[in-house]
């Protein structure tokens, strides 16, 4: 902007360039009618130029009709240029001397928006962290919450739609993201030391550095403050510059326009206001007596109508009053009245309205600079001289001392007086030197009468001397300024001549002094005088030029102030004071007419008038200038003459647009330097509240319809003032309204209405993840405002309640329209994707999904066969996950908006999931009737629904299970016939060879993919050594956490461990299938227990009855082995046992008693087995016990035996009889104790059979004995008996059997008679060859 205090050389070069920049390429284009004589011929030289460069048209017509078009365009955009200019002129006045309005410091801050180019940069900063790019550690869980963060909200094309309507910021990012991760952290578990808002805070500051990427941080603060420093309050030279933006206004433009309206005079533009104001009243008064009255609504409203344009002229003039003008002057209108308007003044009040010389209080402050004095000869050098200043009537100051060689000070004085003419007394003084002397030597003295227009430089004055002095040329340097008073607005000496004051013509000082807003006087002062000599009050007169009056001598530019009877004549002595005079005086009246100066009438009539102008102010240079340029009509112009309601509607509007595409996320809200100037605007210049707001929901809901984002908060104010105002229930009180303005409220009210159920319909899209935040729920207040009839009477809820439903149900149409076509989008690209021809760049892709969806669209049943079943049912699921995703996002951004209509949402779900259930049941009926691939989908609708409170049992979830319900039980029936079968065929198959669990061969196994045929359920083959195991086929919904704590043996037979598995698997699917219905779920669980009971029942009993055809088939002898079957039935017992406590567990009482049963009957099966097997151990010892029988004293075999053996005995070495046979028995029992501990399962069961085994040979040793209490033992018999008995008892105490379990009373019996046996047997001839009943360390290495 040009300085106003620019030199003029200066200022004319900018503006002659840039004028010829604009003007060139329009030559003839921008006439204004003060340019007619430059501009000769107007349009016609510019449009015949145009003609002649053209080629010649095949058509005249043609070419004339376009060239007629050109010229129209050129006059409109001409007309268009003129009213932005006229616009930017009232702007501009606004801005310089506000008066009503501030700039709001209590608004919103605003966030910087987000652009398509920034959304993309932040789009690739989090897929680099999520590539590992980034230096950011994270853990599995932030890394998880930002992948979802990614794939949901960035890669939305509801947030891609945002960024485009410019309502998007960064602040929503993070909110959405704090919002996303604080479910996730709640849920997580507790850590000790660590607590969830720490994870919190910690998770979001690793937000902030993905968002902000390699960018300083301190750069982006930098760039927020100032932004948000801009954002709050601006500077005037900041206001002129957006208005230049907003209205298209060149730079030279505004410079001549600043310039010529002197917007950097605050008197000017007070004036300004007062005689806009006074026009204001007129026009009243014209509309009052010509009685041209807007169309009101009420006939009774005219007269109101004038009132309300007189109480807010008024109300106007109050605010002006308000401003400062001086510190001094108390004097204050009791009421705001004009002269020229004789309607509204109040004449009993005219007295206390005259001023009284007491009102009127000047106060200046002087400064009186002493610099030197010369011409001092007279003094020795070494003489001391000062200087004494003083303002008559005031104190006196002293300078310091200087020698007579140098009398130089540089001193300032500050004084205060209330004299526009004071005598300022400067005195010289030297020190006296003589004894007696009691006062200093004055040298000389001068006497200043300095006024606010004297020079402020130093100058030299001639001093007045004394006696003492002998110098007779003595001056002193001094400065003298004197600042002039707020409230003293022009002062100098003029020659007056007037009828009640000044009846004299005669020179006089002259001050024009602004007592208040609307008071102005003209007071002539003497010097040395306070108050003023007399005083003219200028309330009602008008100011001009004249000629000179003959007959008055003084004086050369007169100029006089006129009023209805009295006539003031003044002069002044040059041409320049008196257009100073002029224009402060114009100022003060407030008259309309606007005084021509006789230099300018001279230049606008010649061309010779340009140095009539050189004593012209430098004021008129600039309004020359500007006339020059085209710009006086914009500047004269009567601000009471333009319909300010549709300028203001066209700056409104281009501020608006100009606010939209700023950098702020406005949601339409102006900034608060806009607010300022706009409010300013409509309060100078009467711009109607209602139409003000009408203008402004109308240019906000063009910019909805257009896809911005709009607050709907501040359209609920404007609406809420329109509506008050329309009604007659504005808070200020009743006030007329206009028919215009009804029809558009009505109009608008009926827009606004369409647009609110419209964005409600498409909740997801016009505030997508809840934002902005709080939008969705000021839309549905906001609706509920609309449709009341008035501003009191609140609409019914049942009929907000009605149009809310019918626009949820269409929004649930409308939103499963849209994730059925992106599913269907998604799908096409997966199938594209995977197939290797079509792995082509994304442009061919599109385009080869758009023509295979016309193809579909053209044959249909051709496209409906080319789905398969299986290929339907993924779609199906995978429509089922998004419509899980819409309904989770729905309650989690939005529900809290539908919070007063709750049902209104579960309505709306319903609606939703019932579109869905129309495709779910068609995909479900094409399904092969012994498939199961549907059960994932049950599941994954089931979990969703039964965990929301609204839908858990509502239409669509019963629904669900109406169409499932049949399917379990079909399938559950034909799994108990599966499980049954491969039981019966298993067992008559049976190896009963161990074989590894489960588990172990997990990393070998491929989990199932659904694809159940039954009744045909493969049997759980035998593995064989480096092959896998394949799974039957269950249905797998989830990832199957049972797998890994099936079983933990590894001698399992292989028809239990199918069997076992399969009812796990069962019951796990039943039990995942979550079913809602509480007593079908139950139904089906006790269904699933008593299954598996009937099934483990069968199980035993089978393995009961081959444990015993096992060991009949065995061997009697010493030879008999326990083999590894006999371990796998005692361990399918166990896993019986095992699988019984959990696959059968009961809560009811009669279940209860069940499944004890099927524990009775394990327990009695492994009772049964352990005494067979037991059985089997005496046997074996009983073969034994027969073989040395046939050593019983008294036999025959017995006698011949021991005769052969002594016989040969003689000749060769006989070995010890009987010893293989204690030594095989004993091996056989070591390894029956051996596998059983390593290979069977169960603990209790090992010591049971232990227990029992040693109880039970021990009787039988026992008997055996008893039975030969008379007979002497064999040698033979007692060596093989002592060999036993110790073995056994050694080896069962090492395997845990309890010493009063081995020390019993049969067994002290046995050890009693052998040890007796032995004592006998000693002292015949051969010994016991070293076996005992003694323990010893020799047989412990003999054992080994």
């Amino acid at each position: 902007m040009l300085d106003p205090s620019s030199s003029e050389e200066e200022s004319d070069g900018i503006v002659e360039e840039e004028s010829k920049e604009v003007t060139a390429p329009q030559a003839g284009s921008r006439i204004s009618p003060s340019r007619t004589s430059e501009s000769s011929g107007g349009l016609a030289p510019s449009s015949g130029g145009r003609n002649s460069a053209r080629p010649t048209s095949p058509s005249p017509s043609a070419a004339s009709e376009q060239e007629k078009e050109e010229v129209e365009k050129l006059q409109r955009e001409e007309e268009e240029r003129k009213k932005k200019l006229q616009l930017y002129v009232f702007v501009m006045r606004c801005v310089a001397y506000p008066f009503n309005a501030k700039q709001p410091t209590d608004m919103a801050r605003r966030q910087q928006k987000i652009t398509k180019q920034q959304l993309q940069q932040t789009k690739d900063r989090f897929q680099a962290f999520l590539n590992g790019d980034t230096q950011i550690v994270a853990d599995e869980a932030f890394i998880n919450a930002v992948q979802s963060y990614y794939e949901v909200f960035l890669k939305s094309d509801r947030v891609a739609k945002m960024v485009q309507s410019g309502g998007f910021s960064a602040n929503d990012c993070r909110e959405v993201f704090k919002r996303h991760i604080e479910k996730r952290v709640r849920s997580l578990p507790e850590i000790d030391g660590l607590s969830k808002e720490t994870v919190l805070s910690s998770w979001m500051a690793k937000f902030d550095t993905i968002y902000r990427g390699d960018e300083d941080p301190r750069k982006a603060q930098q760039r927020m403050t100032a932004s948000a420093a801009s954002e709050l309050i601006l500077s005037k030279d900041q206001l002129y510059e957006m208005f230049q933006n907003i209205l298209g206004i060149k730079k030279f433009e505004h410079q001549l326009l600043y310039q010529a309206c002197q917007l950097d005079n605050l008197d000017e533009q007070a004036a300004q206001i007062r005689r806009e104001l006074d026009g204001r009243l007129q026009m009243a008064d014209q509309i009052a007596r010509g009685g041209k009255f807007p169309k009101f609504v009420s006939k009774e409203m005219e007269a109101m109508y004038i009132e309300e344009l007189k109480s807010s002229v008024n109300q106007l003039m109050a605010n002006l009053e308000s401003m400062p003008v001086s510190k001094g002057g108390e004097f204050k209108l009791q009421k705001l009245k004009r002269g020229h308007n004789t309607s509204i003044i109040d004449m009993g009040q005219e007295d206390e309205n005259t001023l009284s010389k007491s009102d009127v209080v000047l106060s200046f402050t002087l400064e009186v600079v002493i610099m030197e004095v010369q011409g001092l000869k007279s003094l020795a050098p070494n003489r001391i001289v000062y200087c004494t200043m003083e303002v008559e009537g005031g104190e006196k100051l002293q300078t310091d001392q200087a020698e007579a060689s140098k009398p130089t000070w540089g001193t300032q004085g500050d004084f205060t007086t209330t004299h526009p003419l004071p005598a300022v007394k400067v005195k010289l003084f030297t020190e006296s030197t003589g004894v007696l002397a009691l006062e200093d030597k004055e040298l000389g003295r001068v006497v200043l009468h300095p006024t606010p227009n004297s020079p402020k430089q130093s100058e030299l004055h001639k001093m007045t001397l004394t006696k003492a002095c002998p110098d007779h040329d003595l001056k002193i340097k001094l400065a003298i300024r004197m600042d002039k008073p707020q409230n003293m607005k022009h002062s100098g000496y003029l020659w007056a001549f007037g009828k009640n004051v000044w009846k004299r013509w005669k020179k006089r000082f002259f001050v024009l002094v602004q007592v208040s807003q609307y008071t102005f006087a003209m007071c002539s002062y003497r010097e040395k005088k306070s108050e003023p000599q007399e005083l003219l009050q200028l309330d009602g007169y008008t100011v001009d030029y004249t000629d000179p009056q003959p007959g008055l001598d003084g004086g050369r530019a007169f100029f006089n102030a006129v009023k209805e009877g009295d006539t003031v004549i003044f002069a002044s002595d040059d041409e320049q004071d008196r257009i100073l005079w002029v224009q402060a005086m114009y100022r003060a009246t407030g008259q309309s007419h606007k005084p021509v100066p006789p230099t300018q009438v001279q230049k606008l009539n010649s061309k010779g008038g340009a140095s009539a102008q050189m004593d012209a102010p430098i004021s008129q240079f600039y309004a020359d200038r500007a006339q020059k340029h085209g710009m006086d009509e914009f500047i004269s112009a009567n601000p009471c003459s333009f319909d300010h309601a549709s300028l203001f509607q066209m700056v409104q509007r281009l501020t608006l647009d100009h606010r939209l595409n700023d950098t702020f996320c406005c949601l339409g809200w102006f900034s608060p330097g806009q607010v300022f100037v706009l409010d300013e605007y409509c309060a100078r210049n009467g711009v109607r509240g209602c139409h003000r707001h009408l203008c402004y929901l109308r240019d906000l809901l063009e910019r909805a319809d257009n896809g911005a984002m709009i607050d709907p908060t501040l359209l609920h104010y404007s609406f809420a003032f329109c509506a008050s105002h329309v009604h007659g229930n504005r808070p200020d009180g009743l006030s007329t309204v206009k028919v215009d303005e009804k029809e558009r409220f009505e109009e608008i009210k009926e827009r606004l209405r369409v647009i609110l159920e419209n964005q409600i319909i498409h909740f997801r899209y016009c505030f997508p993840f809840g934002r902005p935040e709080g939008a969705l729920k000021a839309t549905l207040s906001l609706l509920e405002r609309v449709l009341m009839k008035d501003i009191v009477t609140p609409v019914p809820q049942e009929e907000v309640k009605g149009v809310i439903r019918k626009c949820l149900e269409q929004a649930a149409q409308l939103n499963y329209q849209r994730i059925t076509e992106y599913a269907k989008i998604e799908g096409k690209k997966r199938e594209m994707y995977e197939h290797p021809v079509f792995c082509l760049a994304s442009q061919v892709m599109d385009l080869t999904i758009l023509e295979k969806g016309q193809k579909d669209q053209k044959d249909p049943e051709n496209a409906g066969r080319l789905v398969t079943p299986a290929k339907k049912l993924e779609e199906t699921i995978r429509l089922a996950e998004l419509v899980i995703e819409v309904l989770q996002q729905n309650q989690e951004h939005h529900a809290e908006a539908f919070a007063w209509w709750t049902d209104l949402m579960v309505e709306h779900a319903e609606n939703f999931l019932a579109l869905y259930a129309v495709d779910m049941d068609a995909a479900l009926e094409i399904q092969s009737p012994e498939s199961w691939d549907s059960f994932p989908l049950f599941q994954l609708l089931n979990d969703f629904l039964r965990t929301d409170y609204h839908l858990c049992n509502g239409k669509f979830h019963k629904h669900l299970q109406d169409l499932y319900a049949p399917l379990v039980v079909r399938y559950v029936d034909l799994m108990e016939s599966s499980i049954a079968q491969s039981i019966h065929r298993g067992f008559e198959r049976e190896s009963w060879e161990p074989v590894k669990s489960l588990t172990s061969n997990l990393p070998n196994v491929n989990l199932p993919n659904v694809n159940l045929q039954i009744p045909k359920v493969p049997n759980l083959p035998v593995p064989v050594a480096g092959l896998s195991v394949n799974l039957p086929q269950m249905p797998s919904f989830s990832t199957p956490s049972w797998m890994a704590a099936i079983y933990d043996s590894d001698n399992g037979s292989g028809t239990s461990e199918d069997l076992f598995w399969k009812l796990d698997a069962l019951q796990t699917f039943i039990r995942d299938l979550h079913w809602p219905e509480e007593e079908f779920a139950k139904h089906l669980e006790s269904r699933i227990q008593l299954m598996s009971s009937d099934m483990i029942e069968n199980c035993v009993k089978r393995t009961r009855m081959a444990f015993e055809s096992k060991l009949t088939k065995s061997s009697r002898s010493t030879d008999f082995r326990i083999s590894p079957t006999i371990c796998t039935m005692f361990n399918v017992m166990v896993d019986a046992k095992d699988q019984s406590a959990k696959l059968c567990a009961m809560e009811m009482g009669q279940e209860k008693q069940y499944h004890s049963q099927i524990d009775d009957l394990i327990e009695e099966s492994v009772k049964d087995m352990i005494q067979l097997l037991v059985a089997k151990f005496v046997v074996i010892l009983e073969s034994v016990l027969a073989k040395i029988s046939r050593y019983d004293e008294g036999t025959l075999f017995s006698s011949f035996l021991s005769f052969t053996v002594k016989a040969a005995s003689k000749y060769v070495d006989v070995p010890k009889p009987g010893m293989d046979v204690a030594d095989g028995y004993v091996t056989f029992v070591r390894h029956s104790q051996d596998m059983l501990r390593d290979k069977v399962n169960e603990e209790v069961y090992i010591e049971r059979l232990f227990d029992q085994w040693y109880t039970a040979t021990m009787n039988l040793l026992g008997t055996w004995l008893t039975e030969r209490m008379d007979q002497q033992l064999h040698v033979y018999q007692l060596k093989i008996l002592i060999r036993i008995a110790k073995k056994k008892y050694r080896d069962f105490r090492l395997q845990g059997v309890l010493d009063s379990t081995l020390n019993s009373k049969l067994y002290e019996t046995v050890r009693n008679r052998l040890t007796l046996e032995e004592a006998t047997a000693s002292v015949r001839e051969g010994g016991m060859q070293g076996i005992s009943m003694k323990d010893s360390d020799e047989e412990d290495e003999e054992d080994d």
